[in-house]
């Protein structure tokens, strides 16, 4: 593993700890807390939204702007997963469990 990989293990292991410490915060005091206050639901609707601001900034060709905006995405999915009592981890074990499958073929194994 390379340094650049570990920097983001540690930088979204950081994140998502912090993300579950925020769940028994303040709604008044912090963003991730008001929207885990709001619930899932209200979380991937701006997930939905952050996709769309990654789709604008690449068809932008911006890419300080899609770095930004796919952070953004990155932050609010966590808090998704987290919000519904999953992790990087579950999500990590299933792109492994995909790891040397075909897209085409899992997308298939998918559909039935």
């Amino acid at each position: 593993m390379t340094d650049n990989q570990n920097s983001v293990g540690d930088t979204l292991t950081r994140l998502e700890a912090l993300l579950e410490g925020r769940k028994g915060a303040s709604a008044d005091e912090s963003y991730v807390a008001r929207l885990y206050h709001k619930g899932a639901k209200k979380i991937a609707q701006k997930v939905g939204e952050e996709a769309v601001e990654v789709a604008m900034a690449t068809a932008s060709g911006d890419d300080k702007e899609l770095v930004s905006e796919s952070a953004d995405l990155m932050f609010h999915l966590m808090v998704l997963l987290s919000a519904k009592g999953l992790s990087l981890s579950d999500v990590t074990d299933e792109l492994a469990r995909r790891e040397g499958l075909s897209g085409l073929t899992e997308k298939a194994n998918r559909e039935t």
